[in-house]
């Protein structure tokens, strides 16, 4: 069972690091106001996986994964959020806009906690991903159910450890942050990810 648990980890570690829409609203909320909201924001990522997971248990996550109108409806509401947190940031950072010069008390529109939630409970994808892949790398001989909580579990505390890690590495870099040429730049990318991310979860089929 011990191996079958760290063949798990490895493989939900590398899917954990891909970079994604949470790594995009984590460094906005970090470029916007500061570690301490972007560490807010992995809190609300976290719970989003959390939730999901209890739907996955729970069969209901299965049930939307399995329709397509549900499916796209929320599909279609998540990726015009994604958009949306995009388009802001390319706004606060487009040219000829003030930089701002202390992220850690500049007031960001929305609570990051929120934003995290939000951006992954309208993930759509996270349901196909826990009812598809997590039951095949559920340890055998425990309940489905234990072993599918496990998981879940593991990942949220994976999404933590590494997004974390990343704020904190963001606030180390805070000296070349608070550049307004390179905070620009950085919000710039950050607003076209998000935008990215946005029309691929629109447009991807399944």
């Amino acid at each position: 069972m011990l191996t079958h648990v760290l063949a798990a980890t490895g493989v939900l570690g590398l899917l954990t690091i891909v970079p994604g829409p949470d790594l995009a609203v984590v460094t906005r909320r970090a470029l916007e106001a500061g570690p301490g909201d972007a560490l807010r924001t992995v809190g609300g990522i976290a719970t989003g996986l959390l939730l999901w997971g209890a739907l996955t248990v729970a069969g209901l996550a299965a049930v939307l994964a399995a329709s397509p109108t549900a499916c796209m409806a929320v599909k279609l509401i998540g990726a015009g959020y994604l958009v949306c947190l995009g388009a802001r940031a390319l706004w606060q950072h487009r040219r000829g806009a003030p930089a701002p010069a202390d992220a850690g008390t500049r007031p960001t529109a929305g609570s990051p906690w929120r934003t995290g939630l939000v951006s992954n409970a309208l993930n759509p994808k996270i349901a196909v991903f826990y009812t598809g892949l997590l039951p095949t790398l559920a340890p055998p001989g425990v309940a489905a159910a234990w072993g599918m909580t496990l998981l879940v579990l593991l990942h949220a505390a994976l999404t933590v450890a590494w997004l974390g890690s990343y704020v904190l590495l963001l606030s180390k870099a805070g000296l070349i942050l608070q550049k307004p040429r390179i905070r620009r730049a950085l919000g710039r990318t950050t607003g076209v990810a998000l935008i990215g991310f946005g029309l691929a979860v629109a447009t991807a089929s399944g």
